[in-house]
Formats: structure tokens, sequence, C-alpha cells
């Protein structure tokens, strides 16, 4: 958790970043839900990216992200209706941290608007407090971290091409719980980023690219 503190400073000059090149898609929109606690200024550095390789990218638009609400997801699927409507297909989304959770838990709920979901170092697998945020998350919200305010089954895979990306560096969230057991992803990636780095370092936004390339295909 000590070592996470030396990619606080480069979170902060995100805004200043400019994008890291990545294979160039074919128009697929893709939205990114920011970690606890941050907001989309915090992925800016990997929308940039995505935008500058064709991929139209969005933020989640509901400011910083304070943890789960009984209303999180039905705020998040008018959103992805209206992607899907402008686009003509179904959306990617990609959950850096507790973002990846609502990004599960939404293609559960509506797997016709989500085409691919990539989560970035998201506890959804195991004990929800095998990770070292579970405490400041109680002590600002009002509720268990193990007993949110919505009816959820968070090792459950949703119904969609689902991708867990973790790191042996993180200091936030577990390996176990970011990777998952057997059938709870699609596909298991490691790269070599701490938690903080996940939407912002090079190294991590490149692998993101690759994946999406991979995944659904360059222009």
């Amino acid at each position: 958790m000590a070592a996470e503190a030396l990619a606080i400073p480069q979170l902060l000059l995100t805004p200043l970043q400019r994008a890291v090149p990545i294979p160039h898609g074919r128009g697929q929109p893709v939205a990114v839900y920011p970690g606890y606690l941050v907001s989309d200024i915090a992925s800016l550095r990997l929308r940039r990216s995505l935008q500058a390789a064709n991929y139209p990218a969005y933020g989640w638009g509901l400011g910083q992200n304070r943890g789960v609400r009984a209303n999180t997801l039905d705020r998040l699927v008018p959103q992805l209706e209206r992607m899907c409507d402008n686009h003509g297909q179904p959306v990617t989304l990609i959950g850096w941290s507790l973002g990846g959770i609502f990004a599960r838990e939404v293609a559960k709920l509506r797997p016709d608007l989500v085409r691919l979901v990539i989560t970035l170092g998201s506890p959804f697998s195991g004990d929800p407090r095998a990770n070292n945020a579970w405490r400041i998350y109680e002590l600002l919200n009002d509720h268990p971290v193990d007993r949110p305010p919505i009816d959820v089954n968070l090792p459950e895979k949703p119904p969609v091409r689902t991708i867990a990306v973790y790191s042996q560096a993180d200091g936030v969230v577990s390996v176990g719980s970011a990777r998952g057991n057997p059938g709870e992803s699609d596909r298991q990636v490691e790269v070599g980023e701490r938690h903080l780095e996940m939407v912002r370092a090079p190294g991590a936004i490149a692998a993101i690219g690759r994946l999406l390339a991979e995944e659904l295909g360059q222009g």
C-alpha cells in the first residue's frame, strides 16, 4: 500500500499527460468507469488514448465515485442505452477498481448493451475485505463492504465476454480478488503496473489497447 503512494503525483498530473499510441479500432464505443473516490478526470489519459485510436470514449458522468448507491446501476443503464443508440452497436465497458464492479453488474442487467467488459484491479472475487481499501470504504459509507444496498452476486460472470486485468504490484486489491477463480471471467491478463497506475501509465494503456485490438478487431 505504501508503494502506491509513489503513483499519486503522476495520477494528479493525468489531465496534462498526452495520449499513448495504441492500435486503432473501428469506431467501437468504449465507456470507462472510475475507481473509488475518483472521478472521470482520473481516466482522462486512457480516454484520450482511446479517442486518438478511433474508439469513441466516454466517462461515466456521475462525478466522484463515492461507493455503491441503491440507484447507481439505474443511472448507468440509460447512459448505455444512449451510447448504443448513438453508435448503433453495443458498448465496451472498462472499469477500474470499484468501477469494474459496476461494469460487471451493468453487463448482467443489460447484456444486450455491452459487447465486452474489462476490469482493471477490480475486487469481484473472494472476500470483499481481501484488499487495503475496505476500511476506508466502510468509514465513508453507511453499509459494510460485503452488504451493498443492491442485490448482486459479485463473482458471477456477466453473460458477455469478460477480461480480468490484475497485477502482482497492486498494493490495494489482492491478486486473487482481481484475477478471480475459474469461470468468473473469460480471460485473465497480468500487467506490471500498480493499482493507481492502471488507467494512466503507458504500459497499462498499451495493454488495454492490445486487448481491444485482439477482442474487437483493428481498423
